[in-house]
Formats: structure tokens, C-alpha cells, sequence
């Protein structure tokens, strides 16, 4: 029998809680309405939720929502979409109140939507601590929850165990070591994946590795627009970089993209590479014997790559946000629908006894230990002033630019670029 949580709690009681955390442009439209306390006052017979997802995640949807159909007379519909049209969709559609009272989506898309005003808080009182502290992060604007999350990602490192064993490199100098002893002197390790356009999501971790965030995180994991990419720490980075590239041990270069480095992979031309859980049954198609383990540091502290969180958001027009709140925190956050996700779209749980319970494939816990390491995408729309410096400035350091030079213009551009 399926486990539900806290069916017993008045459904009447959580109206007021989701009206009081709502905050923002987005949160006015979901105080209780006549017509939602009517749906919520003894049952919810001929109320519906609309849910937007795509094609993967739909039946794993269907299923959990049958349990709270049956429970609670409500209907939930769940609408097939693209994934790639469901952002500007959202965006386009809640404002209107065409949109649907929930939708499936990626946590770096939070910042845009608070502030378009299209989403509303989620609480999910004692059993938020049952979750991965990152993804609530990830989720977490102005400290204030904003999705349910159910899976999360991040790269890690990816080794050949024919070539270099299962042991994990503590440190950037141990891999490269292990590369060498083992023959690679000229293709140690494979890092990037875009070629001359660059590659910094890949690459985050060693620079995190140095102290050097893009932007500095609140105590409540909130991003804050402070950026964190200048002094020591950026300095220390761009010089590793320097040192790596065409100038140095010519370890980096920008003629790998993804393509080219998983052949180079695949083929055994290399013992070591950064890459994410997709790649997996290309290895092992190919015959790699894989182990994947946390991404070793460069400088001193640990490399903490990026996260990337999906979770399901509650649209600010809801007219059932109550029993959209209900949906999500007794039904969508239960252990059983979490896994039916898992199995649907195999990406790492954000509910941390499902994640461990997953985790006894060694692949899957390779890359849940670096997820456990990393902090999640920013998701404040200041990013989008990031990547057309961020990512052009590896590239020519690589190529043999003067760190001292092109590093701090390009935080100082950076920050210009946030101010306008």
C-alpha cells in the first residue's frame, strides 16, 4: 500500500499557511478565495489541478495523483509538453491564467519567474528535512522556498578502472600522477567540453576548488548578487588555469568538445574525464569499466561543482493552491512517487532515503557524493550577465593570456554588466 503523509492534516488549516508564505508580485492571487475555501472545506470533489510535464515524467505524475484523486475527489490533469517549451510557456501563460496550477521544472529558472511574479511559495514543514540540503537550496530565492524538488544532478569524475583502478584521486596532482604513471603523459585528463566557445559549467568545481565563487551564498543557501570571483581566490584559479593551458603543462586546450572528448574517452586515450551521469551508457557500450567519484580538488578547499535541481513549481494564479500545496508536500514528496520519478527520468533523488536507496549502484553514488560537495546553479537572473565573460576568459588563458591582467577585467566587466 502506498505511504502517504499527513493525509489526516485539515486541508482548511493549510490554506492560511500557503497564503501566509506567499511573498512578492507572485504570492497576492493565492489568498484563500470563497471559492477555494468551498473545494477545501470537506473534500474536494470538482476541484481540478492542472500539472504541465513532459513525456518522461508524466506517468510517474498519473500514478501519485490517482492515490490523491481517490483521497480526496479531486482530478488532476496532467499536460503533456515539450520540456523545452515549458519555461516561456509558464511565463507566458500564468499571467493570462490560462497556465496550469503546477508545472515541472529546472531551479535556475526561479529568478526569472519571481520576479515575473508567476510563482508562488511551497512549505513543506517537517519534511523538508528529509531532503537533500542543496536542492532546497536550489530552490530557496530570498529565503523563501519556491518548488518541490525531486531530482538533482552533477558531474564527477569518470575513470577508466582498467587503465588507472577504482582508487579516487584526492587531488588534482594525485590524478594527474595516476594519469602519467599509467602512460598518459600527453592526455591526462579530459575537462572540456565546447571547444573554443568554453566550458566553465564543466570546469566549476576546480574553481570553487580555490575559493572563488561566482556569487556569495547567503546563510539560508539563498544566492546573493555579491560576486565572488575576484581577490586570492579568482586570482589563484585564473593562474591554474594559465598553468594548465598552452603556456604550461598544455593539459587544456579548446580543440575538445563534447563529442571528441568522449571518443578520446571511449577509446581509452585518456584515463580521466568530468562529466555528468548521461554519459554513462556511452562508456559502457563502448566496454569502459567505469568508477565515478567526487571531483578532486585543485587548490585548497573542496570542489563543489554545480547542481542542477528539477522540482515542481506552484503557479501564483493557482485557484486550488491549497490543494496544489497538498498535492505536492503529501503526494509528490512521498517516498514511492519520488522513486517512480527516479525510474521514469534516472536522475539522483532530491529525497535523501530515496538517493541513498539508489545509491547501492556504485555508479549512482559516485555522482550523489559529488552532488553532496557541490552547491546548486544560481538562480538569481544576475547569472545571465555571467557566461559572456565567464567562459570567453578560460578560453584565452588556456591560449596563453596574462592572468593578472584578463582575470580582473573580467569581474570588473562582470560586475559593470550587473549594475546596468
Amino acid at each position: 500500500m502506498r505511504k502517504y503523509l499527513g493525509l489526516g492534516v485539515s486541508l482548511f488549516a493549510s490554506v492560511a499557511l500557503v497564503a501566509a508564505c506567499g511573498s512578492g508580485s507572485g504570492s497576492s492571487d493565492t489568498e484563500p478565495t470563497a471559492e477555494t475555501q468551498e473545494t477545501t472545506g470537506g473534500g474536494a470533489e470538482g476541484a481540478e489541478l492542472v500539472v504541465w510535464s513532459d513525456a518522461e515524467r508524466a506517468e510517474a505524475i498519473e500514478n501519485a495523483a490517482a492515490q490523491f484523486e481517490e483521497d480526496t475527489g479531486a482530478t488532476v490533469t496532467v499536460v503533456q509538453k515539450n520540456f523545452e517549451d515549458l519555461r516561456a510557456d509558464f511565463l507566458a501563460q500564468v499571467p493570462t491564467g490560462e497556465g496550469p496550477d503546477l508545472t515541472v521544472g529546472a531551479h535556475d529558472w526561479l529568478g526569472e519567474f519571481v520576479e515575473s511574479g508567476v510563482v508562488n511559495t511551497v512549505d513543506l514543514g517537517d519534511r523538508a528535512g528529509d531532503f537533500e540540503q542543496v536542492t532546497l537550496d536550489a530552490f530557496t530565492y530570498d529565503g523563501q522556498l519556491y518548488a518541490l524538488p525531486y531530482a538533482q544532478e552533477a558531474v564527477a569524475l569518470i575513470q577508466n578502472t582498467e587503465l588507472v583502478g577504482e582508487e579516487a584521486p584526492g587531488t588534482w596532482d594525485e590524478m594527474i600522477a595516476m594519469a602519467e604513471d599509467a602512460g598518459f603523459e600527453d592526455r591526462p585528463f579530459i575537462l572540456y567540453t565546447n571547444g573554443a566557445e568554453g566550458d566553465q559549467y564543466t570546469s566549476y568545481a576546480f574553481q570553487t576548488s580555490f575559493g572563488a565563487p561566482i556569487f556569495e551564498q547567503a546563510e539560508d543557501g539563498s544566492y546573493t548578487t555579491e560576486v565572488g570571483l575576484g581577490g586570492d581566490g579568482g586570482q589563484a584559479y585564473a593562474q591554474w588555469l594559465y598553468d594548465n593551458g598552452s603556456a604550461g603543462t598544455g593539459i587544456f586546450t579548446d580543440t575538445i568538445d563534447y563529442d571528441i572528448g568522449n571518443e578520446l574517452f571511449s577509446t581509452g586515450e585518456s584515463p580521466f574525464i568530468v562529466q555528468g551521469p548521461w554519459v554513462i551508457p556511452t562508456y559502457t557500450d563502448a566496454g569502459i569499466d567505469v568508477a565515478v567519484n567526487p571531483i578532486p580538488s585543485a587548490g585548497s578547499e573542496t570542489a563543489a561543482p554545480f547542481v542542477g535541481v528539477q522540482g515542481f513549481y506552484l503557479s501564483a494564479q493557482s485557484a486550488n493552491a491549497l490543494l496544489a500545496n497538498e498535492f505536492l508536500t503529501n503526494y509528490m514528496a512521498s517516498d514511492e512517487a519520488q522513486q517512480a520519478l527516479y525510474d521514469a527520468d534516472p536522475r539522483i533523488p532530491a529525497l535523501t532515503t530515496v538517493a541513498e536507496s539508489v545509491a547501492d549502484d556504485p555508479v549512482m553514488a559516485g555522482f550523489l557524493s559529488s552532488a553532496q560537495n557541490g552547491v546548486p546553479m544560481p538562480n538569481i537572473p544576475e547569472m545571465g550577465a555571467v557566461w559572456d565573460f565567464w567562459n570567453p576568459v578560460q578560453i584565452a588563458l588556456i591560449n596563453g593570456e596574462d592572468p593578472e591582467t584578463i582575470w580582473p577585467e573580467m569581474v570588473s566587466s562582470i560586475e559593470s554588466a550587473i549594475a546596468e
